[in-house]
């Protein structure tokens, strides 16, 4: 059996331990553990409404804009403003979501996930005039043989590295060269924002900042310069790395459902499951069989959760009540689940519903990259089509986001004046680039009394529900193929393949019990 523990990662940006069951060299179990509990819905309930947005913001710094913008989609619906949002502020909102989206995979592919693929040693003898490799050829001379200096490139896993020479070192060049433009789209996302992470941007009713010459000639010359980026240089970087590890496409298929509730709003209709979005809502599986998404079919199961909720609830009418010693239970994650059935959701949900609805621009896209590895669209369910379908994604929303800024009024409304009510209920649904984002409240006496949140990583690295079924990543996990338990590489690029953050900590052990290894994996 086999830990891997991914932190910080929960359903609010908290801690995950995955342990995986490895004989013969295939994963044949695997439990994924949520393992930090912070309880914002508790602590949420009397405050006044218009506080959730800054609230909830603070769940995760690398998704603030996403948490901010569910949570006014939210108070829109709950004070019955949500069809009078001025075109200004919907199209501002879609901007400043799109800035973070661009942010987040940039951050997922090259800072998160690429050291799984890429040697960085490879810069080690550098010679030429890229200053990026000459900085971190430099830094690699300087550490000498201490790894632990040698931080956030060691310590790693050893062996399975398949790139050329050339294509790491371009690899590594372009990982440094991701932190300007990461910090290039953070600077575009806070012209509307107000600053990131945890900006005041983002009001019930539409946003704070309106559209001017100035803010939207600053907003596209950053973009621009995004732009040339994903086409030149991570679109082709991910095709490198599928190109040298095809075998990926068969690695990590998962649970065969995946969910959307479509992002970037086109309209302003205030029933959320007709509202027009750039990147649809919908729910498809493997068959490539596409259907509307009820969110009223969405519950949550705790059977290995440590919460004493009551299973199977609805968001909008559950609760958040904890029991760290609840018997049997393994997660501070619950279990969402959609008419029973377990679901996927994040970039490659997105781009599959958007490719089966029939967007022309997302079909293009998909298809060519599918006729470059002669592969079906089935392969998008796997850890390759999953870096496929963000890299994908990040240029669909950078190419709109140029298209939003033409849109965009300068001395139009760009938010509407609102009321607390003195009860009502709400809900938000939206996405975050890592998936399907819903906030549910209800108001008594002009305060909360209720406020739930069922974020992407409860939808993904859930534990096991009612029915004893694994979720998503605990399914993509099991029968996947170890060549080496010492350096178990398959694992962790399947689980991060997901986007979680930061660093893992890695064990594996015998099915016997038998300790095999303990790494600590940037």
């Amino acid at each position: 059996m086999g830990n891997i523990v991914i932190d910080p990662i929960s359903r609010i940006e908290g801690h995950l331990k995955i342990d995986v069951v490895v004989e013969n060299g295939v994963v044949k179990d695997a439990h994924s553990s949520g393992t930090l509990f912070r309880g914002f819905e508790m602590f949420m309930k009397g405050h006044n409404p218009t506080d959730a947005q800054h609230y909830t913001q603070r769940i995760c710094g690398v998704c603030p804009v996403s948490h901010g913008v569910t949570s006014v989609l939210n108070l829109d619906s709950a004070f019955g403003v949500a069809d009078k949002i001025p075109a200004n502020g919907r199209i501002i909102r879609n901007l400043i979501q799109a800035g973070n989206t661009i942010q987040s995979h940039i951050l997922h592919f090259y800072h998160l996930a690429a050291l799984d693929y890429v040697d960085v040693t490879a810069a080690a003898g550098y010679t030429g005039n890229d200053p990026g490799l000459i900085k971190v050829a430099d830094f690699i001379k300087r550490a000498g043989s201490d790894t632990a200096k040698l931080g956030p490139f060691f310590p790693r896993y050893e062996g399975d590295y398949r790139l050329s020479k050339s294509i790491n070192q371009k690899a590594v060049a372009d990982y440094v060269k991701a932190l300007d433009m990461r910090r290039l789209a953070h600077e575009m996302t806070s012209i509307y924002f107000g600053r990131i992470p945890h900006g005041p941007g983002l009001v019930v009713g539409g946003v704070t900042q309106g559209p001017t010459a100035d803010n939207i000639a600053l907003y596209r010359q950053k973009l621009t310069v995004l732009r040339d980026f994903i086409d030149n240089v991570y679109i082709p970087d991910v095709i490198a790395v599928a190109e040298a590890y095809a075998d990926h496409f068969a690695q990590g298929v998962g649970c065969g459902n995946v969910l959307s509730y479509g992002v970037f709003d086109l309209d302003s209709t205030a029933d959320l499951t007709k509202r027009r979005r750039f990147m649809p809502q919908g729910t498809a599986n493997t068959k490539l069989q596409l259907a509307a998404m009820d969110p009223k079919a969405i519950t949550e199961d705790v059977k290995y959760s440590r919460f004493s909720s009551v299973s199977g609830a609805y968001p909008g009418n559950g609760d958040t009540q904890d029991s760290p010693d609840k018997s049997g239970a393994y997660s501070w994650l619950k279990a969402p689940r959609y008419k029973g059935g377990v679901y996927e959701v994040g970039p490659m949900p997105r781009m599959l519903v958007a490719y089966l609805s029939g967007d022309a621009t997302v079909k293009a896209m998909v298809d060519s990259t599918l006729a470059h590895f002669n592969a079906p669209a089935s392969v998008l369910f796997s850890t390759l089509g999953r870096h496929a379908a963000r890299a994908l994604e990040c240029k669909l929303v950078a190419d709109a986001a140029d298209g939003w800024l033409n849109e965009l009024k300068v001395g139009d409304p760009f938010n509407v004046p609102f009321e607390i009510p003195d009860s009502a209920e709400g809900m938000g649904l939206w996405e975050a680039p890592r998936g399907a984002l819903g906030h549910w409240i209800t108001i008594k006496d002009k305060k909360i009394d209720r406020y739930q949140c069922v974020v992407p990583s409860t939808w993904d690295c859930s534990p096991r529900d009612d029915k004893d079924q694994p979720g998503p990543i605990e399914q993509s996990l099991i029968g996947a193929k170890v060549k080496d338990e010492a350096n178990p590489f398959e694992v962790v690029r399947i689980v991060r393949a997901y986007d979680p953050c930061l660093a893992c900590a890695v064990h594996l052990v015998r099915p016997n019990g038998d300790v095999i290894g303990q790494y600590r994996v940037v």
